[in-house]
């Protein structure tokens, strides 16, 4: 008779191991072994370029600022600085993560390209003579806007192109870079005082 309890205990045992082991592969777990979440709220506003805005706290909301320097060929190196914010590789799933995305470019309101890096160079031919405005800002993967208090999360810099001359040289390259203004986020001088619309 103590064999049948043994058997039955190991059965029974082994039944529960089983049960166990197949609750645990439901698929509902993904990256870090968390359930995904809604990332921030979709406001009924939008943002200049017609994509909805997803807000999030801003307590460790991602940020960027935005530098413009010209460029021995007379282009524009541009250079991002984010924080709370990491570029997302080409090809990464169609779905908002928390501080991750890329950040779209514009001149003048106009859209240059999509950024997947920290670093462009912007062609001369894009910016004409005069005083423009270059805009960062930062979306996530499924197209939407992060925002912060119902504003767009950006950064807009000022830049003054002079007409190339034949051979620039350097006192006019001088020239041309102190006419270069940066406006990052919330800094002083920044033409929407914050992280308004450009």
């Amino acid at each position: 008779m103590s064999w049948t309890r043994r058997l039955c205990a190991a059965l029974a045992g082994c039944v529960l191991l089983l049960a166990g082991s197949a609750g645990c592969g439901t698929g509902d777990a993904r990256e870090g072994g968390a359930s995904p979440a809604p990332v921030g709220k979709i406001l009924e506003d939008r943002g200049q370029d017609g994509q909805p805005l997803r807000e999030v706290a801003p307590e460790g909301s991602p940020d960027v600022g935005i530098e413009v320097q010209p460029d021995t060929a007379g282009g524009w190196d541009v250079r991002l600085t984010v924080r709370n914010f990491r570029f997302s590789p080409a090809g990464a799933a169609a779905r908002a993560v928390a501080g991750r995305g890329l950040a779209h470019l514009f001149v003048d309101g106009r859209p240059v390209t999509r950024l997947r890096t920290s670093t462009y160079r912007l062609d001369a031919r894009l910016v004409p003579r005069g005083t423009h405005h270059v805009t960062a800002r930062l979306h996530a993967d499924d197209g939407t806007v992060w925002a912060v208090e119902g504003k767009p999360v950006q950064s807009t810099a000022d830049i003054t192109a002079s007409e190339p001359a034949p051979a620039m040289t350097s006192d006019a390259a001088s020239r041309r870079k102190a006419r270069t203004q940066g406006a990052d986020t919330g800094g002083p001088g920044s033409p929407d005082g914050g992280r308004g619309a450009s």
